[in-house]
């Protein structure tokens, strides 16, 4: 008994690594020698690390070599309780599963692509006998030509502006163009032909889609020509309107391509990808060129542990940058990736075609790339300094309001509704690395009535620690905050107080911030538990930051609030506005169509409605526009 009690007290005394070590054995006592993905698993069944392997039980073995692991596989390894495997028919088919694993569990020890955003696409459709131009994000489920990804949305629409003028292809919904009997403002500023009203004739309208997508395939130079061409002989033909047209054309196409910062001829469609590394941070840059166009740029900062090096970043980066997007012929790179080949050989098959990446040495290519490098350096600059601008703040906030240290998570509440009705309550967050907008969390409004802020102040933050006390009691996840900012004054923290006490939370500090009787920015109040009311200097930068933080809980409930009261309107039309019966309605509706186009309505358009008088104009007006 003696020695199985020492025994015991041994087990018990073991570090966290042999831990961790019996469990992987214990697995790798029936691990096939196939390719696939292991999931490490803690404790509570939280996903720890996902990897990928050629043969999974050489892989896992491995793991219980201390030696040859770096320190944050070691705290990996220390943490693992237990352990899922998933075999593959290939090393390729590993790589693709272990992506799509990551961006779903999202594991700690894994270097981390945290993007959520779509990229956005022009489409021209194919399935209307006018094709309409537009932009489109999402699944490709339309048919038509799709040309993209471009960096932003705001990359779509100058384009789109410049192909409007230059193509003059219709904008307008199937639904606006079934309806039009005259044509709109896009016509007589030359940037649509009308085909809506007959005003051109299809096979005329089929050359302009023609050129159109030939621009977009890069075949400019040709079709530039060609206009030239038939420039000319419209000229000698004394048709000067059409000439106009095809030289008005071809001024736009030139003014298109003078917008390139570099001579990109002959490079086709290409990604651009650099990593810069500095103070244990990382700054991916993406340069996006199609039919030798640059079509914009976005930067990334990758997550990731301090140790990781840039190469197994960069093959984590590409990995899940390509799992939900078509990757290009080329991928050009600033330094080799881990997996060179893998990758390319798994991003073919992906896309169906073969998929080159190279790491260029010279000309060209090698300038596009150190271009993309210079700008994800100065990214990772920006970041640096507006994350220690960021930790200032924080320090200065702990001093403000008598914390004892400065705050990991700041959650900022607010309210939102007209008169009361498709109230919300919305929430946002911030910390070090800024706002934290994937933690952002809206209430609709279930118990407070009519327009008792308090009331849903107070359901608000009882429904969010509710939730947090069942979940998370330990408050192991990050998500328990270490200050609530409260829009409002001391009626709004006396509420807050209650609903946190009735939850037995009284380690949370809460502080109120109101503007003044002005209402001006700059003369806010804050109320702090046990101190009077007080105003910081309007040059203090701590304001400013307060005030950012309050600002983006009033766009964020603001927005969410008119989009519910949107939603609702289109649902139920226009029942809800006070003063409006069934005569009425019908003649809103006759003169605008709908009852979305009624809530954009100016008051003195809505006045000119048979019925309608100007002070019920201005009611209806101001139950829309109302400022929430």
């Amino acid at each position: 008994m003696a020695q199985t009690s020492s025994s015991e007290r041994l087990r018990k005394g073991r570090t966290g690594f042999e831990r961790g070590v019996e469990v992987l054995r214990a697995q790798l006592k029936t691990m096939p020698k196939l390719p696939g993905v292991y999931r490490m698993l803690a404790q509570d069944g939280a996903v720890l690390y996902v990897g990928k392997a050629k043969n999974l039980k050489n892989r896992v073995t491995s793991y219980t070599q201390r030696a040859r692991l770096p320190t944050r596989l070691q705290r990996m390894v220390a943490q693992v309780r237990g352990m899922e495997i998933v075999v593959t028919g290939s090393e390729t088919e590993a790589l693709l599963l272990e992506a799509n694993l990551i961006q779903r569990f999202m594991p700690p020890f894994n270097v981390l692509l945290r993007d959520d955003k779509s990229f956005p696409f022009i489409l021209i459709t194919q399935d209307h006998e006018f094709p309409q131009l537009m932009k489109h994000r999402g699944a490709r489920g339309r048919k038509g030509h799709y040309f993209g990804p471009f960096a932003s949305g705001g990359a779509v629409t100058e384009t789109l502006t410049l192909l409007a003028r230059g193509f003059q292809l219709r904008t307008c919904s199937d639904s606006v163009f079934a309806q039009r009997s005259r044509p709109c403002l896009q016509y007589h500023i030359k940037r649509c032909t009308a085909p809506c009203v007959g005003r051109v004739s299809c096979p005329a309208y089929a050359q302009q889609v023609e050129e159109a997508i030939a621009f977009l395939r890069g075949q400019s130079q040709a079709l530039q020509a060609r206009m030239a061409e038939d420039m000319q002989k419209a000229s000698d033909a004394l048709n000067f309107e059409r000439a106009a047209v095809l030289r008005d054309r071809i001024r736009v196409l030139t003014s298109m391509q003078a917008h390139q910062d570099i001579n990109l001829a002959g490079l086709g469609d290409a990604d651009v990808i650099a990593l810069h590394q500095e103070a244990g941070h990382t700054a991916v840059q993406v340069f996006f060129y199609r039919a030798d166009r640059n079509y914009g740029s976005r930067v990334y900062f990758p997550s990731h542990d301090r140790q990781v090096e840039s190469g197994e970043i960069l093959e984590a980066f590409l990995s899940q940058f390509y799992m939900d997007k078509d990757p290009p012929p080329q991928i050009l790179l600033s330094e080799k990736p881990e997996g060179l080949e893998l990758l390319a050989e798994a991003l073919s098959e992906k896309a169906g075609r073969k998929v080159h990446i190279l790491i260029p040495q010279q000309d060209k290519k090698k300038r596009l790339v150190d271009q993309a490098q210079a700008n994800a350096a100065a990214a990772l600059g920006r970041k640096l300094a507006e994350g220690a601008e960021q930790k200032k703040h924080l320090a200065r906030v702990a001093e403000l309001f008598g914390l004892p240290k400065p705050p990991v998570r700041i959650e900022v509440y607010d309210n939102s509704h007209t008169s009361g009705t498709y109230a919300i309550g919305a929430m946002i967050a911030a910390g070090a690395e800024g706002f934290l907008k994937k933690t952002y969390r809206t209430f609709n409004i279930k118990t407070a009535r009519g327009n008792d802020d308090f009331g849903m102040m107070q359901e608000v933050l009882s429904r969010r620690f509710k939730r947090l006390l069942s979940e998370d009691p330990a408050r192991t996840s990050g998500l328990w905050p270490d200050l609530l900012l409260i829009d409002g004054g001391a009626g709004q923290v006396g509420k807050v107080r209650t609903a946190l006490s009735d939850l037995g939370l009284l380690d949370v500090a809460v502080v109120g911030i109101a503007k003044g009787p002005d209402r001006n920015a700059g003369r806010e109040h804050f109320f702090v538990e046990g101190r009077e009311p007080f105003m910081l200097p309007p040059e203090d930068p701590a304001l400013y930051y307060l005030q950012r933080l309050r600002d983006e809980s009033h766009r964020f409930a603001i927005g969410t609030h008119r989009a519910r009261r949107t939603k609702a309107i289109s649902v139920s039309g226009l029942e809800d506005v006070p003063g409006i019966g069934a005569a009425r309605k019908k003649a809103l509706l006759r003169v605008f169509g709908s009852a979305k186009a009624v809530s954009g309505a100016r008051a003195e358009d809505l006045a000119r409605v048979e019925g309608i008088s100007a002070a019920l104009a201005k009611k209806i007006y101001d139950y829309f526009h109302e400022k929430e």
